[in-house]
């Protein structure tokens, strides 16, 4: 059996979820159409490590309409959803992935990806791409390049190449335009909010929403929560970034002073220790916590517990703490992404471009990554032109063009006042 889901009875409620994305992603639609034909990726095993969302999905099946093989795991073990697992399954996509992970079974997943020895990997935090590297490492021959969809993995990926230990190429997808700057602030945004609803029904008008880290995300979350007539403080350590909180209209201090004050907590930083012992303990009762970094180590869940005499699931996704001194503390999605572990992730439109950018990297590397050197790689900025071009088009925008008169002006260095 090439597949290990939850549940295959749910696969029918998966394809009508995979359905409802298809006709809300048109870019990564008309590109599966081209590559229907022209098979650019015919003879590749793609191994992906990634989100498996109904978004996912499309990826998956325009992966497949190139002409590439595909084994999946998701990569976080709260963030998959069992009944599009289910329908990837059902039409024999070789998955690896259910809701509710251990740490174990999450390696265990990455594992099974690789059995089919990949041509090209596909990573969301770069776990596969290190599992390859520490356990693997005799299927870097073969491993034409990989790709990254997240600030964390980047980060982590251009710490390897600058030590010399990288050993394929690999498209930094993340740090195109047409992602960060989409994804990143209104995807985030919009799902980051949803998850906190989803688990808690709580009112955000004139509460005070906390917010650590003023990145991309970050200034997503914190337009959104504006948006809803929420208070919001954003809390940094860039001067920069908090500069930039400040003028957009947003209080800015430590997070030792927005601790006393905070109705509502998400942390965006893809750093540890943002919320920990000394922060819970000046915490207002009810105060909510979450995080929508990659991983689950913002918030530090043992200093959280080491203060408790008890806890309970009070509603999906929302664990109340209560502490020794009678103060509640709830805890959104065992600390793990809100977005995704307590809602659906990003909305299907925004996920267009970024899958897009995916899709086309790994063909840039199915042609191009034998001739590529070792090291972490941006797509052209062109790239990010012609697919926000096409995707303007689909939501029926037009724009101006400059004429050629106006592109000489632009081009001549010698025209002054």
């Amino acid at each position: 059996m090439n597949h290990k889901v939850a549940d295959l009875k749910l696969a029918e409620k998966g394809r009508l979820k995979l359905e409802w994305a298809e006709s809300r992603m048109p870019v990564l639609m008309a590109l599966r159409e081209k590559a229907r034909i022209e098979q650019p990726l015919k003879g590749m095993r793609v191994a992906g490590c990634l989100h498996v969302t109904k978004e996912t999905a499309v990826l998956v099946r325009t992966l497949q309409a190139a002409g590439a093989e595909v084994s999946w795991s998701g990569c976080n073990p709260l963030s998959t959803n069992d009944e599009v697992a289910a329908a990837l399954a059902a039409e024999g996509t070789s998955i690896y992935a259910w809701h509710g992970l251990s740490v174990d079974e999450f390696y265990w997943c990455i594992e099974k990806t690789l059995e089919f020895k990949p041509t090209l990997t596909l990573d969301d935090g770069a776990d596969l791409i290190f599992t390859v590297h520490a356990k693997h490492p005799e299927l870097c021959a073969t491993i034409l390049g990989g790709t990254e969809e997240t600030t964390t993995g980047v980060h982590r990926l251009r710490a390897m190449a600058a030590d010399g230990k990288l050993k394929y190429p690999v498209f930094a997808v993340n740090d195109s335009e047409t992602k960060w700057d989409f994804d990143n602030v209104y995807g985030t945004g919009q799902s980051s909010i949803d998850g906190i609803l989803r688990a808690t029904s709580v009112f955000l008008a004139g509460k005070t929403f906390v917010i650590g880290g003023y990145g991309h995300c970050g200034r997503g979350v914190a337009m959104r929560a504006r948006g809803m007539g929420a208070n919001v403080v954003v809390t940094e350590v860039k001067p920069t970034q908090a500069l930039k909180a400040v003028l957009d209209g947003f209080r800015v201090m430590p997070m030792d002073e927005a601790a006393k004050i905070g109705d509502i907590f998400i942390t965006a930083t893809g750093v540890r220790d943002i919320l920990v012992e000394r922060h819970f303990r000046s915490m207002k009762d009810g105060a909510i916590i979450s995080n929508t970094g990659h991983y689950d180590v913002e918030i530090n869940i043992g200093d959280l517990e080491k203060l408790s005499r008890g806890k309970r699931e009070i509603r999906p996704s929302n664990e109340e703490y209560l502490l020794e001194d009678g103060r509640r503390i709830y805890l959104l999605a065992q600390g793990r992404l809100v977005n995704l572990a307590a809602a659906e992730g990003h909305p299907s439109e925004v996920m267009d471009m970024s899958f897009a950018n995916q899709f086309l990297a790994l063909c840039r590397l199915a042609k191009d990554g034998k001739t590529l050197a070792k090291k972490v790689y941006e797509l052209p900025p062109e790239l990010d032109q012609e697919l926000a071009q096409l995707k303007l088009g689909t939501i029926g925008v037009a724009i101006d063009a400059l004429t050629d008169e106006q592109k000489r002006y632009a081009a001549d260095y010698s025209a002054g006042t």
